[in-house]
């Protein structure tokens, strides 16, 4: 949650900083490259194959065996991130000319983002190792210093616009030079904890034993799987550049505000679900797996879907007051506004796709998710060339959130035909509550938006739509016994059992 808010406050300020003009746009293709190896090996494929094998060798050989295949792992990820650094350097234009192919090949924009990029691509190398550390870390059941390493990355960004943006040519230059020292702060922090939580590293072998080659087997297609919502946001970037001048940075803005909860939210659930799932599993306990993703799937349901009606409903009005100030425009807002209705909508598939994956990965299967990934990004791309000419900026958006609905579909039918996730009674009855809910939600604040006058919304308007959509989700949802205020509470917090 920290890390998530002090983000959106780092994007309001690179909005008033940036706009949406050709620095900002040079600047979000350029963090894309090593963001997307951030959220696919931090958020996807490597915990995907990672954190089920040291788990079960946790469980099965003890810590010092796990300690030893940590130590194996650091060492092959350390080499091959090393190899792949460099040949980004070296080929960084040739990349863009795929990422940004609307920039032209040269001048203004295009350069501004082979620069910003060839700055910023080391941090691929410092993130992916600490996805590795955030994965033992996870393996065992230490979560806390792995979800607040992204705060580094946001306090380096803003004191870089703060402090280092006034001796540099622009802003992004500054921005970049934060990315990369953000990144070593996070490598950092990831290890200090590891040595806290008892694991001693001594001297990474570089060796592919029976264990490395068995996670690099269920990791590449898992690259795809797991990772497919980035992959789907990245063919929108890359669309995104071939649309008028400032529809990446309306994408990149609209896509920040719908990560909030989807962070806070969905991340969260999906890694802590996967050990507990794979736990279970090699246990040979199916019910409790089971009951354990319909608990995962209804808290998530009902924590994702006030934010999608709040931010499809209400979407002008959150980025009125998130983001019109400096060189934001409140017509910059409108556009923006209409690209996160877009997302929004699509806000529980994409948290309900970090839940049910890790049904597959629990089990070992990574190919499944490929499949169905791969047929995603088809979709992705087919309707981002139907929409990209009619709605502009926003059909990247909605694109993506018809193809991740039809990932989420797939996926849980899969999981249900196997027998590997059926509802529950519990899941039956309060499913259907918690959808009227939203539905009364929607109606409530559809009206009182009707009502507001027309212009910049201020904030006590903002406060008062916050507090009609809370009233009219919570209210209702619990007058139908769709949820119980004392749960909603406990999901807050983690409660640790005494030893």
């Amino acid at each position: 949650m920290a890390s998530r808010v002090l983000g959106f406050a780092r994007d309001i300020l690179i909005a008033a900083v940036l706009g949406t003009g050709p620095v900002a746009d040079a600047f979000f293709v350029a963090l894309r490259l090593p963001n997307l190896f951030r959220r696919l090996f931090g958020e996807g494929a490597f915990n995907a194959a990672f954190v089920p094998a040291i788990s079960t060798i946790l469980h099965k050989d003890g810590m010092r065996a796990a300690t030893e295949f940590a130590e194996e792992a650091t060492a092959v990820m350390a080499f091959w991130l090393g190899g792949i650094t460099i040949l980004g350097e070296l080929f960084m234009p040739w990349l863009l000319y795929v990422l940004a192919p609307g920039f032209g090949g040269q001048g203004g924009r295009f350069d501004l983002a082979v620069g910003m990029s060839r700055i910023m691509f080391p941090y691929l190398f410092f993130i992916c190792l600490t996805a590795l550390f955030s994965g033992v870390l996870n393996a065992l059941s230490r979560f806390a210093a792995a979800a607040a390493a992204p705060v580094l990355f946001n306090i380096f960004m803003i004191a870089a616009m703060l402090w280092l943006a006034p001796y540099m040519h622009n802003a992004g230059y500054a921005l970049s030079w934060g990315v990369v020292v953000s990144g070593i702060a996070q490598l950092a922090l990831v290890l200090w904890a590891i040595r806290r939580a008892g694991m001693r590293f001594t001297r990474p072998k570089l060796q592919f034993s029976p264990h490395i080659r068995q996670m690099f087997k269920r990791m590449a297609p898992a690259l795809v799987g797991a990772g497919v919502t980035q992959l789907n946001v990245s063919i929108d970037i890359i669309i995104a550049t071939l649309l008028p001048a400032g529809s990446v940075s309306v994408l990149y803005y609209a896509d920040r505000v719908n990560q909030l909860p989807l962070g806070v939210i969905a991340t969260a659930a999906g890694t802590a679900l996967l050990p507990a799932v794979t736990k279970h599993i090699a246990l040979g306990e199916a019910a409790e797996a089971n009951t354990a993703l319909n608990r995962a799937f209804e808290s998530v349901l009902m924590l994702t879907l006030p934010a999608a009606v709040g931010l499809s409903v209400a979407a002008k009005a959150v980025m009125d007051v998130a983001f019109v100030r400096g060189a934001f425009t409140a017509h910059n807002a409108v556009l923006a506004g209409h690209s996160l209705a877009a997302f929004a909508i699509g806000l529980p598939v994409f948290a309900l796709i970090k839940i049910l994956t890790p049904g597959f990965y629990a089990r070992g299967d990574t190919v499944t998710p490929l499949k169905i990934g791969v047929a995603a990004v088809a979709l992705n791309l087919g309707l981002n060339l139907l929409f990209m000419h009619p709605l502009k900026a926003v059909g990247p958006a909605l694109a993506t959130s018809l193809s991740s609905a039809f990932n989420a579909a797939w996926l849980f039918a899969l999981l249900a035909r196997r027998g590997h996730f059926r509802f529950d009674a519990l899941s039956r009855r309060r499913i259907p509550r918690i959808l009227l809910s939203g539905a009364i939600m929607a109606c409530a604040l559809w009206g009182v938006e009707r009502l507001l006058p027309p212009g910049v919304t201020t904030i006590p308007e903002f406060l008062l739509l916050v507090l009609v959509g809370a009233v009219f989700y919570f209210g209702p949802g619990t007058a139908l016994s769709a949820f119980n205020p004392r749960e909603v509470l406990g999901l807050l917090r983690r409660r640790r059992k005494p030893a």
